[in-house]
């Protein structure tokens, strides 16, 4: 029970009353005079939390009564026309393939000279002697192996076999020679009696074999005279495995308790999936029983079974598709849905009461957070944003305010992570030069030396380290040209294969039209210099290293190109990050990352460095800026 206690404590125009369990208060800041406080809000939630959940409540009973009374019927029908709209699907799926064969087996007709000779009523011994072989020829050419022609026989109008083509033929795998052998066994008796009538749609039938265990699925097309539709010339038989058909019948089967089998108009059942129980298979069998007589089935024979027969014919041959299925698979549907609208009222209870409540409370809090967020901001935790607003002014107003300290942040930092990283960078070029101007001089006084003393290596040596500390020293200028760059990294390299003794073949192709065009000073060397140390150090062969410099539209492209041992998607990332580049400083270079950066803050986020490598392909950087000319060096110096 809940009990009130004042407090001592106010403030303005507001008094503070605590309401208690014992367990759990409740502050509420109630106003004087007779304002309406928390506790007169609370009793409006209470109300519209009620109301919402008895309209709720209401209709949900309502929908569930009328659904019990009117959608019984109507979802057992639905459940049948989906079962047998599976069926249709299958059937087209069976049809697609039985078309399939009934091509390959029309174009026996290609085989013009067979064709000729049966036209002209030739022997059956000559037409053996001549065409012993046709019917491996015709297997061979017209069908694919995922076909699944087992067997394939040239049969005369007079039912004289011609040739016959048998596929592995073992005791496992073995085929009729002729269908006509073994008294019936091989189910000869529907083919000829099809081959005698007048019907001219290709005949599907089946027959068991014994030595496989299994049904095999047989096509039957008749050969006519060009100009005599009903001249009969032969006819062809074409025995394939049913392991086609049967995947195309598991792929509809949604249940392990649908009976489905196949079954031509007056023949036997070709194929069979499913298990039945006592009474199912008497069902099954009258029914079976009734399409070998050339009777219409129908599905009222099995209600005492409870089963629901399903029949879809082909709309063009003989074969006919059958399934029986438990009416307690239809009822499931119903059940389920049932369950489900129960479930799903519960559920809709429980959102409507939350989002009753959240709804009612959130009319205040917008303006408290925003309130205490501007309060917390102006004590100086900057990192703090007004979040949780709804799609209204007040939210639009805190997503002003919220973008407004984003891009103040953002400017910022950047400022300040520009600075950092051009200081950086000219402490990195202070700290190569070690004392520029001693090592110049000393570096050129031993040059001197070399040449008197005849040491021209050592001379050479010297001279290029002093022009390579020269360039450095000028580090009042950040900017320099192509041309001076080439000069600088050519003394680099000089002193790179004299140092490394490495016979690396460098290659230049620097366009002239870029020559004077700026660039930041030592922005060229370093990726040099990242070719030697990644990509060529551990690598065995001819080394190679390609330099180019050209004008692409209004930016120029430098690209250094090596054929060493490349670097994975992860090293090329980690190249880019600062943990990286702090290592590349450390070792008394300016890492990649600190030029990547450079580019993008002095000419915007369009330009900087691109890598492109394969493990054992080399590797592929490029660096891209836009064209500068010498009297524009002051203005981004300055901005630099």
């Amino acid at each position: 029970m809940w009990k009130r206690q004042c407090t001592n404590k106010s403030n303005f125009f507001f008094k503070i009353v605590q309401y208690t369990n014992g367990m759990n208060s409740i502050i509420i800041y109630k106003k004087e005079q007779g304002a309406y406080g928390m506790k007169r809000r609370w009793k409006m939630h209470t109300k519209i939390l009620l109301f919402f959940l008895g309209i709720m409540l209401s209709a949900l009973v309502i929908q569930t009564i009328l659904f019990q009374e009117s959608s019984s019927e109507m979802i057992y029908q639905q459940a049948e026309e989906e079962n047998f709209n599976s069926l249709e699907n299958m059937q087209d799926d069976i049809y697609d393939y039985i078309k399939v064969m009934e091509n390959g087996l029309i174009d026996i007709y290609n085989e013009r000279e067979f064709i000729r000779d049966l036209k002209g009523n030739m022997g059956i011994d000559q037409l053996r002697e001549n065409y012993y072989r046709e019917a491996y020829n015709i297997a061979a050419t017209n069908f694919d192996t995922s076909e699944g022609v087992v067997a394939l026989y040239l049969y005369t109008p007079r039912h004289e076999l011609i040739s016959t083509y048998r596929r592995a033929a073992t005791p496992r795998h073995n085929y009729p020679e002729d269908i006509y052998s073994n008294g019936g066994e091989f189910n000869g008796g529907i083919v000829k009696r099809y081959v005698e009538s007048d019907d001219t749609t290709m005949l599907i039938s089946s027959y068991y074999n014994t030595s496989r265990k299994a049904d095999i699925v047989r096509f039957v097309l008749k050969l006519y005279e060009n100009s005599n539709v009903k001249e009969k010339i032969g006819y062809v038989v074409c025995d394939v495995d049913s392991k086609r058909i049967r995947k195309l019948m598991e792929k509809y089967i949604t249940d392990e308790e649908v009976f489905m089998w196949l079954q031509p108009a007056g023949d036997r059942e070709m194929l069979v999936s499913g298990s039945l129980d006592e009474k199912g298979r008497d069902g099954y069998e009258n029914l079976r029983n009734k399409i070998m007589e050339g009777e219409e089935p129908a599905g009222e024979t099995l209600q005492s079974e409870k089963k629901v027969f399903f029949q879809v014919g082909q709309s063009k041959y003989n074969l006919g598709a059958y399934s029986l299925m438990p009416e307690s698979l239809l009822e499931e549907n119903q059940r389920l849905l049932t369950k489900n609208l129960l479930i799903i009222a519960l559920l809709m209870l429980v959102i409507v009461a939350v989002s009753t409540f959240l709804l009612s409370k959130s009319l205040i809090r917008p303006l408290e957070q925003m309130t205490q967020t501007v309060k917390e901001i102006r004590d100086g935790n900057t990192k703090q944003r007004i979040r949780g607003m709804k799609n209204d002014e007040i939210g639009d107003l805190a997503q002003s305010f919220n973008e407004m300290l984003d891009q103040i942040e953002s400017l910022i930092s950047s400022e300040y992570e520009t600075k950092l990283l051009l200081k950086q960078a000219e402490y990195n070029a202070l700290q190569a030069q070690i004392n520029p101007h001693f090592l110049y001089n000393t570096l050129d006084t031993m040059s001197s030396i070399a040449e008197i003393q005849g040491c021209p290596q050592v001379s050479a040596l010297s001279q290029s380290l002093a022009n390579i500390f020269r360039y450095s020293l000028k580090i009042s200028n950040p900017f320099s040209n192509v041309a001076k760059e080439m000069v600088h990294l050519k003394n680099y390299i000089y002193v790179m294969s004299v140092r490394m003794q490495d016979d690396i073949e460098y290659r230049f192709e620097i366009e002239d039209e870029v020559l004077k065009d700026s660039i930041p000073r030592i922005s060229i060397q370093p990726l040099v210099e990242n070719a030697l140390t990644h990509g060529l150090r551990n690598f065995r062969g001819k080394k190679k290293v390609g330099i180019c410099a050209k004008a692409v539209g209004e930016n120029m492209e430098i690209i250094v190109e090596d054929n060493g041992v490349g670097m994975t998607r992860e090293k090329i990332e980690s190249l880019f990050k600062d943990t990286e580049g702090k290592k590349e400083e450390k070792r008394g270079s300016i890492g990649l990352n600190n030029i990547h950066m450079r580019m993008k803050m002095l000419y915007g986020e369009e330009y900087g460095l691109a890598i492109e490598s394969k493990i054992n392909g080399g590797t592929k950087v490029t660096l891209r800026i836009p064209r500068r000319k010498p009297e524009e060096m002051n203005h981004l110096s300055k901005r630099s």
